[in-house]
């Protein structure tokens, strides 16, 4: 009989898809298991080769010897001579004429009499084989499928691990990768994301999280279809898992706003990953690739007065909330601004308005005033802008700005820097502009036709 036909065949193929292996793997286990239990019986030292026969499902075992001048080896090898005669013998004289030095002949090896012990051999070897294989397509599989989201069940605990079955797997879930708000029993059903998986002596370790934001990701993409059909994009995910979480959202349509996507109506999108995360509070923030804007954005709930970039190079902003809000956007120990500055990528300072107000003023105090300068200008400590506010106009003194032609030859780019928004900005140069643009009521060119002076140099 030929193929899948006979009983032996038909026993592979069914061992092979019950445990999610190829056929070959296990005919391959079979030929070592008998090449293994042969060495048990024959003990000449000779090479043996197993091979598995489908057309009768039996297991042909041969000794190979290599044909050489000289005999060194009977076990190994055979001489010209005696290969040729064989094969003459066999199949003709024009055959045994072809045979040559270093060709390999086969001799046929019995199998019947390998008796119990080496049938027991045989038996362990196949079953340590298939095991093998086993497990390596179970690491091959999750190996490819770290970072996805898969569901099992509570199976028992071992240290304060918690073993979850997925299927005919064993999966683990470390101590540290549990959020400290959930608790489970055996049988409850755990959704989880797949953080890594390695070899060991005892077979694949696919370990899982609970705690990791890529968990967070895959429930957003599952629960938000603008996600998943790649309109909205999550550029960033940070977690404390269990208290806090920000996603950092990016639409790429201007139709779709992502932050809405991804609450959904009355809140329901979130909601579901809320109550999937025990409770845990997310905040959903508008990625921008303006890090003043992204940072703003990132401090949510709490709102922001202005943002500095102190250090480009190293990364570091100031930021100046309102004193009310100062606890808001630092958060319970910390949190909401370790989040922020997490998810942003920047070290973000908080102040209150009255920290960078008492701020301001010691710089002013600590400020050296120069007696005369050679262009004539006003002193910083005199530098007055009318309708801004004192704290704005102490800042640009603290800046280094000493008249309004100054501010406006500085330009909007240096204001910025200074902590100011762009709204600030825009009043402060018509300020300044109006007292330089002022028509000069005495000097030594009378302004016979009334017109505007050009900018003085004294202020």
């Amino acid at each position: 009989m030929a193929g899948s036909s006979n009983p032996v065949q038909q026993t592979i193929e069914a061992l092979a898809k019950e445990r999610g292996i190829e056929p070959e793997v296990v005919i391959a286990a079979i030929e070592d298991a008998v090449l293994t239990a042969s060495r048990k019986v024959f003990k000449e030292g000779e090479n043996l080769k197993a091979r598995f026969n489908p057309e009768t499902g039996q297991v042909d075992l041969v000794a190979v010897r290599t044909v050489v001048e000289a005999v060194e080896n009977p076990s190994t090898e055979i001489s010209l001579e005696d290969a040729r005669a064989i094969y003459a013998e066999a199949y003709g004289e024009d055959v045994a004429a072809s045979v040559e030095v270093g060709d390999e002949m086969e001799f046929p090896k019995p199998t019947e009499g390998f008796g119990r012990i080496a049938a027991q051999t045989a038996k362990q070897v196949i079953f340590q084989k298939v095991r093998e294989a086993e497990r390596e397509n179970i690491y091959a599989e999750y190996n490819e499928r770290v970072g996805e989201v898969l569901t099992g069940m509570v199976k028992r605990f071992e240290n304060g691990d918690i073993i979850v079955e997925v299927g005919r797997v064993e999966t683990v879930l470390p101590r540290k990768e549990q959020s400290r708000a959930e608790s489970y029993a055996p049988g409850d059903r755990v959704r989880a994301v797949i953080k890594a998986a390695t070899r060991n002596t005892k077979g694949p370790q696919i370990v899982l999280s609970r705690t990791d934001a890529a968990l967070l990701t895959k429930l957003f993409e599952q629960e938000v279809p603008e996600i998943y059909d790649n309109t909205v994009v999550i550029k960033g995910a940070v977690r404390e898992a269990g208290d806090r979480a920000k996603v950092a959202v990016y639409s790429r349509e201007r139709d779709v706003d992502p932050v809405g996507a991804c609450v959904g109506m009355k809140g329901t999108r979130v909601q579901a990953i809320i109550r999937e995360l025990r409770g845990e509070k997310i905040d959903i923030v508008e990625w921008s690739e303006d890090p003043v804007l992204f940072v703003t954005n990132a401090l949510s709930p709490a709102k922001v007065q202005r943002v500095t970039i102190v250090d480009e190079q190293e990364k570091v902003m100031e930021v100046v909330v309102e004193d009310r809000q100062l606890s808001l956007a630092i958060g319970k120990k910390g949190q909401n601004v370790r989040l922020a500055a997490k998810l942003t990528g920047w070290r973000i300072d908080i102040k209150s308005e009255e920290e960078k107000r008492k701020e301001v003023e010691a710089q002013f105090e600590g400020l050296e005033v120069p007696g005369g300068a050679e262009d004539g200008s006003a002193r910083a400590a005199e530098l007055s802008l009318p309708d801004i506010h004192d704290e704005v106009v102490a800042v640009l003194r603290a800046a280094g700005y000493a008249a309004p032609s100054q501010v406006i030859a500085a330009g909007p780019l240096a204001l910025v820097e200074c902590g100011l928004d762009e709204e600030t900005v825009q009043a402060v140069l018509e300020s300044a502009r109006s007292v330089v643009e002022a028509p000069v009521e005495a000097g030594p060119a009378p302004a016979d036709d009334g017109g505007e002076t050009e900018p003085q140099s004294q202020a």
